[in-house]
């Protein structure tokens, strides 16, 4: 539901939002005032010590004030309750009951600062018991005025004004005015800088520079962009995310037909060639994740990493000319020597330094592939972040290629400092030097592998045998050209629903619309979807079959928006879409499809059996297309399929499985030829 209106703008939360606050605050209420209740009816009439009079007007007027809340406070649940997400009509009255409960604050503020005094007065001697009680009942009544101040501050929205103004007024406007233009224009500024002033706050622990600055404005108005078209509050989006998450959960339970399953059946020679390509990937895997140093190494290894990495701090200690960056416990590279098995002598260079579009790398050799390995970290800081916001797109200007496109800004830029350290500070040339035999292969995990595969494009027409490995990388990276162009020598590799390698731009204005459309339809309260949700998600269980507006309508309406989406997508004028380029409901996207590097290894988990303190996971992997990853699918292992640990070990499942066929096979081939 769009958010509420009060005192003349617009709050983010809406008309049904109270109903669990509400429930909570109505169940301390109800134990204070029986509290008080009993409290006051035990002393009765034993009011006569020092301060007695004054407690006893204390203890009866809190009583009805309780009262008073307590009634207000259930109203104003029981209206919270009605109606549905798109339909607030029967929620009509709540505005006025919440003017009157926060009129009721004002006495209550007035009645907690009289029993501060009364509690803080020496004079007052009473029984303890009751000193303590009313001591309990202020502290209370200040703890809730607290928390009330903060959910205010939590759910105002510096642009309310601004965007209620707008709704207001958006009909007797001329919408072709020079006024109106300038309005909306004044909107998008204000929201460009509020966003810009969130991110800052949120970055104010790291040191800002120009380049800092730059991507703080860029960011900002990507999300003032994404945000600016809905009128949506954060219950909204929730419930939505649960109801798509069932949706999906229903769709994939559905039995598929036999030409479907059949149509998947490898070729003998594409499995071959799978096979040698997660070899492969689950052992540059290691390399990947070892990027990471010290904190995935503890990570995977909780009880024992310290003692490990303690133990041989002061021993291989390299020169200060081998490693940039800090690392001054010898932390990081220890743990990359235990990650990746590899020697001191094995490694040619490792940077540690981290800011916004430079990030860390390390170059070694690795004898077992006859490789030089470049392995770049993924996300891991606050500049790491800032470098995957920075979505703008850009072009890639390389020599003899048929077809340059655009490529993901803050990656690119990322990319392009490792290339520079590669090839001007002669990293590369002293690794052919010491392995001129050997091949380059460039690897990496989440941000790491988008550079990677950047870095590999740029590195390709001097390195014709490169090879590249890219563990969930992000989706939103390379335009077709680029996609399709790198597909012989870059291999990506995904794991299950994992939200990074479907990220992009399109993906999230599907991912937008797709949950205005089932919050806007769907028959059920809020309240209700978010209970069932938050029990499916914990307990399992069948998704729910909420009744829906667009159920047993034809398939050419369902092409058409309903009334109820509309309300929830803002209303512009013409000045404002000429402004934004795009229209809420069906413009021409404002960004172009970037789609994933290389050929596309997806795993996929195909069974888990859980046991009393172990699960038992098996993969499935296959050839995917592109396609394949134009949807972002909700579910808990969204967040999950991305960590590099669980990448590693679905890899090592794979090859492991395959391994012990092998060998059952060799045995069984054995045992027929004796006689």
């Amino acid at each position: 539901m769009p958010g509420m209106v009060l005192f003349g703008r617009r709050w983010a939360i809406a008309s049904d939002d109270f109903v669990f606050p509400g429930a909570f605050e109505l169940f301390i209420r109800m134990i204070w005032w029986i509290g008080i209740l009993v409290l006051y009816s035990i002393h009765k009439g034993k009011f006569n010590c020092t301060g007695g009079g004054l407690l006893h007007s204390y203890l009866l007027v809190l009583i009805i004030l309780l009262a008073a809340i307590i009634c207000a406070v259930s109203a104003i649940v029981y209206i919270s309750m009605q109606g549905t997400i798109s339909n607030p009509g029967p929620r009509k009255s709540l505005p006025k009951l919440l003017y009157t409960r926060l009129g009721l604050c004002i006495p209550e503020l007035v009645w907690a600062v009289v029993g501060a005094i009364w509690v803080s007065d020496t004079d007052v001697h009473c029984e303890r018991t009751v000193i303590n009680a009313v001591f309990g009942t202020v502290v209370a009544s200040w703890v809730i005025i607290i928390f009330t101040i903060v959910a205010v501050v939590i759910v105002f929205d510096p642009l309310g004004g601004k965007k209620t103004l707008y709704l207001a007024d958006d009909i007797n406007r001329n919408l072709e005015s020079s006024q109106s233009g300038q309005l909306f224009y004044n909107v998008k500024k204000t929201a460009t800088r509020v966003w810009e002033m969130r991110i800052r706050l949120l970055c104010c622990c790291i040191m800002q520079d120009d380049d800092h600055r730059v991507a703080f404005t860029s960011i900002a108005e990507l999300f003032r962009t994404y945000f600016s078209d809905t009128d949506l509050v954060p219950s909204d989006i929730a419930a939505g995310l649960t109801l798509l998450h069932q949706e999906q959960d229903k769709v994939e339970n559905c039995p598929k037909d036999p030409e479907e399953v059949l149509c998947h059946s490898p070729l003998s020679h594409v499995t071959d060639d799978l096979d040698i390509e997660l070899e492969n990937a689950a052992h540059y895997m290691q390399f990947a994740a070892a990027a990471y140093g010290w904190p995935y190494y503890i990570y995977t290894n909780p009880f024992t990493a310290l003692c490990k990495l303690s133990g041989d701090c002061c021993r291989n200690n390299p020169t200060d000319s081998d490693i940039i960056g800090g690392d001054r416990l010898n932390f990081h590279f220890g743990s990359i020597l235990k990650i990746t098995g590899l020697q001191y002598r094995d490694f040619i260079h490792i940077s540690f330094h981290n800011k916004i579009f430079e990030i860390p790398f390390f170059v070694a050799l690795d004898h077992k592939k006859e490789a030089i390995v470049v392995a770049v970290r993924g996300t891991l800081s606050f500049e790491d972040l800032l470098t995957d916001l920075s979505a703008e797109c850009e072009d890639l200007t390389l020599e003899d290629v048929l077809e340059n496109g655009f490529v993901h800004k803050g990656i690119t830029q990322a990319a392009n400092y490792i290339y520079r350290r590669l090839i001007n500070d002669g990293i590369l040339n002293q690794a052919f030097t010491i392995a001129p035999e050997y091949k380059l292969v460039i690897v990496g995990h989440s941000l790491g592998g988008g550079t990677a595969s950047i870095l590999a494009i740029m590195l390709k027409n001097s390195f014709p045998t490169l090879r590249c490995y890219a563990f969930s990388p992000p989706g939103g990276l390379l335009s077709k050209s680029l996609a399709d162009y790198s597909k012989c020598f870059i291999v990506s590799v995904i794991v299950g629903k994992d939200l990074v390698a479907r990220l992009s731009m399109p993906n999230m204005e599907d991912l937008k619309r797709r949950i205005v459309r089932i919050v806007a339809n769907c028959n059920r309260p809020k309240y209700q979807i978010l209970l069932y949700g938050c029990w499916y998600e914990v307990f399992g269980g069948d998704p729910d079959n909420f009744p829906t507006e667009l159920d047993g309508r034809n398939q050419d309406a369902l092409t058409q928006p309903l009334l109820a989406e509309e309300n929830l997508m803002m209303h512009r004028s013409p000045s404002y879409n000429a402004l934004e380029d795009e229209s809420p409901l069906s413009a021409p996207r404002q960004y172009p499809h970037l789609y994933l590097p290389g050929k596309i290894i997806h795993i996929v988990e195909e069974t888990s059996s859980r046991r009393w303190c172990s699960s038992d996971v098996k993969y499935t992997a296959r050839w995917s297309k592109e396609a394949a990853f134009s949807n972002i699918l909700i579910s808990p292992k969204m967040i999950t399929d991305h960590v590099p640990d669980v990448v590693l070990k679905a890899l090592n499942n794979l090859t492991e499985e395959k391994a012990s066929c092998i060998t059952c096979q060799i045995e069984g081939d054995g045992h027929t030829n004796i006689v």
